[in-house]
């Protein structure tokens, strides 16, 4: 029986994917617990539906904002990243 999953876990898992490039498609999909061909539809659907997960312009005002940016930025993506092993986490105790 196949596994379904809700679109906001698909929305994180892209979001994961993205930014975790270092790990690759393979890497992230290994790491959420899914295969990488559906990692790859979901960045499809996603992009298809005008859902795209993208990065802002980056133009900062100064450094401190810059700095600030990027402290939101990596505490969004830890949380991000902890609600999706959180899922998978229960996904899997079942």
């Amino acid at each position: 029986m196949a596994k379904h999953f809700d679109k906001e876990f698909k929305t994180n898992a892209v979001r994961y994917y993205h930014e975790h490039r270092n790990l690759g498609l393979a890497g992230s999909s290994a790491n959420l617990g899914i295969c990488q061909q559906t990692l790859s539809r979901w960045q499809k659907e996603l992009q298809d539906n005008g859902d795209f997960i993208g990065r802002g312009s980056g133009n900062y005002a100064s450094e401190e904002e810059k700095e600030n940016a990027r402290l939101r930025r990596e505490l969004r993506d830890t949380k991000d990243a902890l609600e999706v092993l959180k899922k998978a986490i229960s996904i899997l105790g079942e």
